[in-house]
């Protein structure tokens, strides 16, 4: 599967950036797993989730453009980038706001414990069940496994799809950074209105 290019551009800027970006620069990424040499971590922090939701098909439909999406330097907020795709050409992709938005739309999700191996701190075992709402933690959830599944449960809270998996509103390889014992599934219950 090839992954567009991604557009990431400076435009505010309050403060010293260590890396010395400045407002009008242009980072271009040869996909949402490759950043540039010597990119500020940081930034892709806070830039993931956004290029990946970008990558499989999100759309922003408070932005202007909804196939972009601004974000903020985690470091204070010294600087706002504005992330947005590539097409094969090169040229943004441009998709412009529905006169007809009328605020956010949070999706309902099951995540559920898809395998399990070794030890789970929080004890969950093959076949647990959770339900989400939106991007709302649930109550108790751990924290880490939530970090982790964060990219994808905000990729299909604006409407991407995963045309890798045989549902393509969900996907079943959010894996738990601690020694990868839990794999989740989250999948999407609502289907956006079109």
């Amino acid at each position: 599967m090839k992954f567009p290019k991604i557009k990431m551009t400076v435009i505010r800027k309050e403060g010293d950036c260590y890396h010395g970006y400045k407002v009008g620069d242009e980072l271009i990424l040869d996909d949402f797993t490759h950043p540039p040499k010597h990119f500020c971590t940081g930034l892709y922090q806070s830039a993931f989730p956004c290029a990946y939701a970008l990558t499989f098909g999100a759309e922003f439909p408070f932005m202007d453009n909804t196939h972009s999406i601004n974000v903020t330097c985690p470091d204070g907020g010294k600087l706002e980038f504005k992330i947005e795709i590539l097409d094969d050409s090169g040229k943004v992709v441009t998709t412009p706001k529905s006169p007809d938005f009328k605020g956010p739309n949070p999706k309902k999700f099951l995540v559920e414990v898809y395998k399990r191996k070794g030890k789970c701190f929080y004890g969950y075992k093959e076949g647990d069940k959770f339900e989400f709402h939106g991007l709302k933690t649930p109550e108790g959830f751990c924290g880490a496994a939530y970090h982790m599944m964060f990219a994808a449960l905000f990729a299909l809270n604006f409407g991407a799809e995963f045309p890798f998996m045989d549902n393509p509103n969900s996907l079943n390889t959010a894996t738990c950074p601690d020694g990868g014992n839990v794999v989740f599934k989250i999948t999407r219950l609502e289907q956006e209105k079109k």
